[in-house]
């Protein structure tokens, strides 16, 4: 995990002082300085987290210079091959985000589909040829 802190957490060492950067070279016009200021404050925030999981947890096989491919070996979780229900979720974030453009009734159309589709996600291996 520290390989992972340090790249996404590197980015609050540019964005900061680039933020000062451009306020000065802009006049201090305040929502582009705002914008990157908070940038590298997400990123420091990003960064910091990773470093406390990373305190927490044991080292990965990634981890260790001279790991071996084999110590990765192992399940890594369950994954269902022949699930639509993402496609749909996507679908509908897609449709909320036209919605923000278009109007409120599209928005409101997408908000419906991305429910559905998101207990049709949770629930698929509760019911059906899935259901555990």
């Amino acid at each position: 995990m520290r390989v992972e802190t340090w790249v996404l957490g590197s980015g609050a060492f540019f964005f900061v002082p680039l933020a000062f950067v451009y306020g000065l070279l802009s006049g201090w016009e305040y929502v582009g300085f705002i914008a990157i200021l908070l940038t590298g404050g997400l990123s420091a925030m990003i960064g910091l987290y990773l470093y406390l999981v990373s305190l927490r947890v044991d080292a990965r096989p990634e981890d260790d210079p001279v790991g071996e491919i084999a110590q990765g070996a192992g399940d890594l979780g369950f994954f269902n091959p022949r699930s639509v229900w993402p496609i749909g979720v996507a679908a509908g974030g897609a449709v909320i985000f036209a919605g923000m453009a278009v109007g409120v009734w599209m928005f409101l159309i997408g908000l419906g589909i991305l429910a559905v589709t998101s207990i049709g996600l949770l629930f698929e291996h509760y019911v059906g040829d899935f259901e555990h």
